[in-house]
C-alpha cells in the first residue's frame, strides 16, 4: 500500500514541478504577496494630507500647530487664509483634515476658559475618518496635558493612561500579518489540489488511474502528501518573513503553531480535492477554488471582526477553518498561547479535515469505479 502511495506522490511532484503554471503558482507569488500585502494591507495611517485654518496666530496656536506637523501621521499640504478655502480643500480631496483655530483660542486659554479648535474631517471613507479622530483627540490631549504642566494648572485627579495587551505600538502589521500566513497558506495548498485532478484529465493520465491497483483512499492520500508537504514549505517561508522581515514578535510555541498549520492544510486540502473531483478542466477548478476563497477570506475575522456580522451569517462561520486558524496564528505569534487556550480551535479544523477529505475520497470512489 505505502509503496502504491508514495509512487503516486513522486508522481504528483513531478506533475507539478514540470508544470509551468503550478511551479509559477508556488514560487514566486506567495514570496511577491508576502512583502506587498505585509506593506500594502495596513490600517495605519502615515502622511494624512492636513491644512491649517490658523486665525489666532498666537504662540499657543502655533504649539498646537507644531505637535500636528510634527507628527508621521500628518503632512501640512497648505495654510489657508479664509474660511471659503476650507469647503474646496475637502471637496477636491487636496486635503484629508483641516485644523481650524479660532481668533479667541490663545485668550481663552489665558483666562482659563474652554479654547474651541475645529477638526474637519473628509467623511467619505467613514473608517479612515474614525482612524484620523482618533490621532487628533491624542494629539489635543497632550498638548492640554503640556499647557497645563507649563502654567502650573491643575490635572484632572482621573486620568486615563490606556495600556494596549500584546500590541503595545498598537501598530497594524503585528495583526495583518500573522494574517497573510492563513490567507496565503489557503491560496497555495487549495490550488496545488484544485488543479491536480482536473490537470490530469486534461492531460489524459486521471483514465490510467481506473487501470491501477490504488484504491480511492490511496489516491486521496497520494494527492494529499504532496499538497501538505508543498502547503508546509510555503508556511514556513512566511513565517520567516514575517518574523525577518517584518520583526513580528513571535511569543509562542512553533511546535503549537506547526500543529494548526497541519490540521489547517488538511482542511483546505480536503475541500480542494473535493473541488478536484467535480471539474473536469483546470479553469473550472480555478474558478471553484476562487469562489470558496473569497468568501472564506471575508468570513474569517481577518479584516473585520466575526462578532460585528449577523448572527445568521456568525454562524456560516463555523464551516470556515481559516476562521479557526486566525485565532491560532494569532495567538502563537503575539500571546505565547497554550494548547489548552488554542484547543477549541484545532478540533473544529481536524473536524473539517476528517469530513472533507472522507467527501473526496467517497467522490474518487464515483469516479474510479
Amino acid at each position: 500500500m505505502w509503496r502504491r502511495i508514495w509512487a503516486l506522490v513522486v508522481k504528483e511532484f513531478l506533475a507539478i514541478w514540470k508544470d509551468r503554471r503550478s511551479r509559477a503558482v508556488l514560487i514566486g507569488p506567495p514570496l511577491l504577496q508576502v512583502i506587498v500585502f505585509g506593506y500594502a494591507a495596513t490600517f495605519d495611517l502615515n502622511h494624512v494630507a492636513l491644512a491649517v485654518y490658523d486665525e489666532d496666530n498666537s504662540a499657543a496656536s502655533r504649539e498646537l500647530v507644531a505637535l500636528f506637523t510634527g507628527s508621521p501621521v500628518f503632512r501640512k499640504v497648505a495654510d489657508l487664509k479664509n474660511e471659503g478655502q476650507i469647503a474646496a480643500m475637502i471637496d477636491a480631496r487636496d486635503s484629508a483634515l483641516v485644523l481650524h483655530i479660532g481668533p479667541q483660542f490663545s485668550r481663552d486659554l489665558q483666562v482659563k476658559r474652554p479654547a474651541r479648535v475645529q477638526l474637519i474631517v473628509d467623511g467619505r471613507d467613514s473608517n479612515t475618518a474614525m482612524i484620523i479622530l482618533n490621532y487628533t483627540r491624542n494629539i489635543v490631549l497632550s498638548f492640554n496635558q503640556q499647557w497645563a504642566r507649563d502654567h502650573n494648572l491643575a490635572l484632572p485627579d482621573v486620568r486615563l493612561v490606556p495600556r494596549a495587551w500584546f500590541n503595545p505600538n498598537l501598530s497594524s502589521r503585528w495583526f495583518v500579518v500573522p494574517g497573510i500566513i492563513a490567507l496565503l497558506t489557503m491560496v497555495v495548498s487549495l490550488m496545488v489540489t484544485a488543479l491536480s485532478v482536473a490537470r490530469e484529465r486534461e492531460l489524459g493520465t486521471f483514465d490510467q488511474l481506473l487501470v491501477t491497483p490504488l484504491r480511492p483512499l490511496e489516491v486521496v492520500m497520494g494527492k494529499t502528501l504532496p499538497a501538505v508537504i508543498i502547503g508546509l514549505f510555503e508556511a514556513s517561508i512566511i513565517i520567516l518573513a514575517a518574523v525577518g522581515w517584518f520583526h513580528i514578535p513571535f511569543l509562542g510555541s512553533l511546535a503549537i503553531l506547526y500543529m494548526g498549520v497541519l490540521l489547517y492544510l488538511l482542511s483546505a486540502i480536503g475541500v480542494g480535492l473535493m473541488i478536484s473531483s467535480l471539474v473536469s478542466t483546470q479553469q473550472q477548478a480555478m474558478l471553484g477554488a476562487f469562489m470558496f476563497l473569497v468568501p472564506s477570506v471575508i468570513l474569517s475575522g481577518f479584516a473585520t471582526p466575526i462578532a460585528n456580522m449577523p448572527t445568521a451569517v456568525q454562524y456560516i462561520t463555523y464551516l470556515n477553518p481559516m476562521r479557526y486558524f486566525l485565532v491560532v496564528v494569532r495567538g502563537v505569534f503575539l500571546e505565547d498561547a497554550r494548547l489548552d487556550i488554542l484547543w477549541h480551535e484545532f478540533w473544529p479544523m481536524a473536524l473539517i479535515g476528517v469530513f472533507t477529505l472522507a467527501a473526496a475520497g467517497v467522490m474518487f470512489r464515483h469516479r474510479l469505479e
